[in-house]
């Protein structure tokens, strides 16, 4: 299975995750910034920004597409709970 660096820069730590493992899974075992409320991508709680790496997590849906543009985020923010790690990142609470 194909593995990548995931880095949560707000607490300075980069993991090894297998590729498809989504941001808020990992982020809840390291206890990263990163909070939740929904886990199913209509709340927005989990809002984060890309630092590094947007192109190597997976496309963002048409639900979290909306919910980002109902939260003005920027072009450089995801839905942790949306976003699976396919590729390096570097990531930070919104």
């Amino acid at each position: 299975m194909a593995k990548s660096q995931l880095t949560f820069s707000d607490i300075n730590l980069t993991v090894t995750v297998p590729a498809g493992s989504r941001v808020i899974e990992i982020s809840e075992k390291v206890n990263s910034g990163i909070v939740y409320g929904c886990r199913e991508g209509d709340c927005g709680t989990c809002l984060m920004k890309v630092t590094e790496g947007m192109d190597n997590l997976s496309e963002p849906s048409a639900l979290e597409l909306r919910i980002l543009k109902e939260h003005f985020a920027g072009k450089d923010m995801r839905l942790a709970c949306q976003a699976q790690v396919l590729g390096d990142a570097t990531v930070r609470p919104a």
